[in-house]
């Protein structure tokens, strides 16, 4: 009986500590992803207020499609936003675990991801479900609020201020802002001849620009948690 006492205590003990903070980090991951929300909606409304009547197209337009899913059309672009419901722990290569604030609290490893994808709009105009969307950051936030964002760098993963910054309306607008602009700024290149020189009469039938090519823009851009975390870096 002591065996199975000791394995309720533990049972007990678990819920106490990892089950309520996983909570306490999903909450505030969903507080974080409403204010994305309501940032992704103001913008709108204010770029376009700004954009004037030059070409409808080119018009910011906002979609809230779920509780965990929300999406920005930028021109040709949208870029796609989504929380996921649950709680993850960085991986034991992940270079957050080299960080003071995850080696003093192995609790801080815990967090919700928001995660930032880019897609063209034209891939779901017409339905060309076999189009490529890229990640360009996900963002980790944990019980205390603390963050950090992820993503490609040609230098390299810095998380040197993971625990010193607590998640912020002014940092998720530079974070949104951030994914815009990278995603304006990279288009499409053109696909290998060898790929697209032979299609069948299928393909032809169902419109061989919709079907025969799997579009997608190649992002080599430079978008990393200093973007927001270092903003001493970027002024030197």
């Amino acid at each position: 009986m002591s065996d199975l006492n000791e394995k309720k205590q533990m049972i007990i003990s678990t819920l106490k500590e990892k089950s309520v903070l996983k909570q306490k980090v999903y909450d505030n991951t969903l507080e974080a992803f409403c204010g994305v929300k309501d940032i992704l909606k103001n913008l709108a409304k204010e770029t376009n207020a700004n954009i004037g009547n030059i070409d409808p197209r080119i018009r910011l337009e906002y979609t809230d499609r779920s509780n965990f899913d929300a999406q920005l059309k930028v021109a040709g672009d949208i870029l796609f936003f989504s929380m996921h419901s649950n709680i993850f722990q960085f991986d034991r290569e992940h270079p957050a675990w080299k960080t003071a604030y995850i080696q003093k609290n192995k609790y801080n490893a815990y967090s919700g991801i928001i995660n930032i994808y880019n897609f063209l709009f034209d891939s779901f105009k017409y339905s060309r479900q076999d189009d490529l969307g890229y990640l360009i950051a996900r963002i980790f936030i944990n019980h205390e609020n603390q963050y950090l964002v992820e993503g490609k760098r040609q230098m390299g993963m810095l998380f040197t201020n993971y625990g010193n910054e607590a998640i912020s309306k002014e940092a998720l607008q530079l974070i949104i802002s951030t994914a815009i602009q990278y995603s304006l700024e990279f288009d499409l290149l053109v696909p290998p001849y060898d790929t697209v020189k032979i299609a069948t009469v299928g393909q032809a039938e169902a419109k061989i620009q919709h079907s025969r090519v799997i579009t997608g823009k190649r992002l080599g851009f430079q978008f990393n948690s200093d973007d927001v975390l270092e903003k001493n870096s970027r002024e030197t």
